[in-house]
């Protein structure tokens, strides 16, 4: 008998917690646990959806990891943008990494009969907004970063064989969810391009961050469920509880 077999109906209808845009800080000690630790009772895996710390700094993710500690179960995460500030997202994988998350960058990984891909993603923008990789070498340049994150994410859905597959981003993958913020930055806060993968390899549920004042939810072209998960969006609009909560059919 397989793990998966061997888990209750209960344990198979996986609920998964998930969040982003943590921004964590050398002064964020204390801050995030009281919030983390009610993950315990309420949901088996913890997404985390990039932009975990505030500038990409290896103290903040040891900040992170410490407030991290609370949770139990599994985490899952993909960095975002602020990781990359400060030039070391190496060392915050690794220090997070070294902390019991597993963090995902073109890979997968499974728990039970549930598959997890992620990356970062990149921005781009929508629809027939979408930018060509057409003209001055520097807007290919930036073009070819965001078709390589999309490839990134298509390879690790590509190699996941599980009956249920979740997608973890930072940036957008449909416009759906960043509607909410100035439309002028909509091209800056996610691409169609990431939708692609989610199609060709569909998943049960794609979840990402980034967009602060976006909308909750959206679809993908053929009706997957998009939740952006940014932490001060869920502040706004959850309350008490600002963490997404989705059970697995």
């Amino acid at each position: 008998m397989s793990e998966a077999e061997g888990h209750t109906d209960e344990r198979r209808r996986m609920r998964i917690a998930a969040i982003g845009d943590l921004h964590v800080s050398k002064e964020s000690a204390g801050m995030l646990r009281p919030l983390l630790a009610q993950v315990e009772t309420r949901a088996d895996v913890l997404l985390l959806c990039g932009d975990l710390t505030d500038y990409g700094t290896a103290e903040e993710a040891h900040v992170l990891a410490r407030e991290l500690s609370v949770v139990k179960h599994p985490i899952i995460a993909v960095l975002g943008n602020h990781d990359f500030e400060s030039g070391h997202a190496d060392v915050v994988a690794q220090v997070l990494s070294e902390s019991g998350v597993r963090v995902l960058d073109g890979d997968s990984h499974t728990i039970d009969d549930v598959g997890f891909a992620g990356v970062k993603g990149f921005c781009g923008g929508f629809g027939r907004g979408t930018l060509g990789p057409w003209g001055e070498m520097a807007v290919k340049t930036f073009v070819k970063e965001a078709l390589d994150e999309a490839l990134k994410l298509e390879s690790a859905l590509a190699r996941l064989r599980t009956p249920r597959r979740v997608a973890l981003l930072h940036y957008a993958p449909v416009r759906d969810t960043v509607v909410g913020e100035p439309e002028e930055i909509y091209p800056f806060l996610g691409c169609s391009r990431l939708e692609e993968p989610l199609e060709r390899y569909p998943v049960t549920v794609a979840f990402h961050g980034h967009a602060h004042r976006g909308a909750l939810e959206g679809k993908t072209r053929i009706g997957t469920p998009v939740y952006n998960v940014s932490l001060p969006l869920l502040r706004r609009h959850l309350g008490e509880l600002p963490i997404r909560i989705v059970e697995l059919p």
